[in-house]
């Protein structure tokens, strides 16, 4: 078994990159909040969970065994107020957008949990640690209601740095004159009419949302595990209170040894919020621009530093907004078009005379896994990955177009590598993993529609060029080319024949 490479992580609540210990060595026990699925996905629920599948791949790409649990809350107040609209059970609506959410992340190439687990099938170890925490004197029920007392637990607050006043102060706190503080928060509510509910000692009722994240660690993770995830906006309260229901049943060394956010996902300086109007849906991104456009733009930043998504809007001649362009977007695709070119480029010439065997390669041409290695070891630092995915390119198309001066076998053997090691970079991010020719296809479509070509004079005309190409009218030929290059359409004289792509604007 080969030596995982030793990494630092960013830990929220040392608040520095710490050297990176698993529990078992080899083995990394990682639990991620998951979504509460009462609407469809937007792209900030996909940030989060390709910030952690760039995580999770990672650590499996650095030699680790990761064992990854992201839960379902599929009891919540937002999910009961949607069924209630709806008519809907509401434990049939939470599983009718789990399963669109995982969908969506599916299209942006997010691994499935090993292990998914929901609210509504973890009652009985909810109710068994809010027991104990009444037991050890951490939690107190109030008419079918249970709740933490903060004050039981000394270092509350200590994730996100803030004093129990100060979190209280900048908290929206609901009143309610039964609770022994006003930070004191629900472990159970009791029943009400039209809820979902279970039995408990302390009447018919629901989880808090906090209790459960506990709850689902400690039933499949155990009392203490590797890494815990989420992002920034649940460090408090939903994160300070798991650890200190979690610390209070179990213990002060229990829990997470280390807990990971990702930075916040922002619109032109504002941060996404429906009642700004500034929320985008998994698959209108997707349709407009690419599933695979959107996690290499937001893999292209480091998981812990905020990004601006950038939207321009599109006028008609009229000056009438007809829609909408991602700028930001636009340029990830162009860049991974690149990446497509090169390995398309590659993978035609080693077809055509092999991969060379075993042997010496260029200088440079052995670097790229090396180098990911070190930078995602370093924090997952994806972007400084892409750098050197970019110079192994860079690399590969130098070969590609000139080779002069390398011997023919050592060419080929370089190529090779270079086209291997970029996909295995590639996979390490999530990117990079179709064939070539099914996304530069998909590519063009997208730009095709948004032109507004016709395909099919396009394809006459190439017919037509053929024609003089063959007839060795040269003049005719170049005309025709520099026709199509007045309509947006670059062609590419390959040894398999002639293409075509669309050049799209920058």
């Amino acid at each position: 078994m080969t030596t995982p490479t030793p990494v630092r992580i960013y830990d929220s609540l040392q608040k520095q990159k710490v050297a990176f210990s698993p529990l078992v060595p080899g083995k990394v026990s990682m639990y991620l909040c998951g979504p509460t699925p009462y609407a469809a996905a937007h792209i900030g629920h996909a940030y989060s969970a390709i910030c952690f599948d760039l995580i999770r791949r990672g650590l499996i790409f650095l030699g680790y065994d990761v064992t990854f649990v992201r839960n379902v809350t599929d009891v919540d107040d937002k999910i009961i107020k949607a069924a209630a609209e709806t008519g809907e059970d509401p434990l049939a609506l939470s599983a009718r957008f789990a399963d669109a959410y995982n969908a969506d992340m599916a299209r942006f190439a997010v691994m499935a949990p090993d292990i998914e687990p929901r609210v509504s099938t973890h009652i009985d170890p909810i109710i068994k640690i809010t027991e104990r925490l009444i037991e050890r004197g951490k939690a107190y029920a109030v008419d079918g209601d249970v709740y933490f007392s903060v004050a039981s637990f000394p270092t509350y607050g200590k994730l996100s740095g803030q004093s129990i006043d100060e979190l209280e102060a900048g908290a929206r706190i609901a009143v309610d004159d039964r609770k022994r503080a006003p930070a004191d928060f629900a472990l159970w509510k009791a029943a009400k009419p039209g809820e979902p509910s279970w039995p408990s000692p302390w009447g018919l009722g629901r989880p808090g949302w906090h209790i459960e994240c506990s709850a689902m660690c400690w039933s499949h993770l155990g009392e203490t595990f590797d890494i815990h995830g989420g992002g920034k906006d649940l460090i408090f309260p939903h994160h300070e209170n798991e650890i200190a229901q979690s610390q209070g049943a179990f213990g002060d060394d229990s829990f997470a040894r280390l807990w990971v956010h990702n930075g916040f996902l922002n619109f032109e300086g504002v941060k996404m919020s429906k009642s700004l109007g500034n929320v985008f849906g998994c698959g209108e991104i997707a349709n407009a621009v690419g599933a695979e456009a959107l996690r290499f733009f937001l893999v292209s930043h480091h998981y812990r530093s905020p990004i601006d998504f950038e939207i321009t809007e599109v006028r008609d001649a009229a000056g009438t907004p007809v829609g909408v362009r991602f700028p930001g977007l636009e340029a990830a695709d162009r860049r991974l078009e690149y990446f497509y070119v090169t390995l398309d480029r590659i993978d035609g010439f080693v077809a055509a005379g092999g991969d060379g065997g075993d042997g010496a390669v260029v200088p440079g041409a052995d670097r790229l896994l090396d180098d990911a290695r070190a930078a995602l070891a370093d924090d997952f630092n994806a972007p400084v990955t892409i750098a050197a995915m970019g110079e192994a390119a860079k690399l590969a198309n130098k070969l590609l177009d000139e080779g002069k001066g390398v011997a023919k076998d050592v060419r080929r053997r370089s190529l090779a590598r270079l086209g291997r090691d970029l996909r295995a970079a590639g996979d390490a991010l999530g990117v990079l993993g179709q064939a070539p020719a099914t996304y530069l296809a998909a590519r063009r479509e997208r730009l095709v529609a948004r032109r507004g070509l016709d395909v099919a004079a396009i394809d006459g005309l190439l017919a037509e060029r053929a024609a003089a190409r063959a007839a060795k009218d040269w003049a005719r030929a170049d005309a025709l080319r520099d026709q199509m290059a007045g309509l947006g359409v670059e062609l590419l004289d390959t040894p398999r024949g002639t293409d075509w792509r669309v050049k799209d604007d920058e």
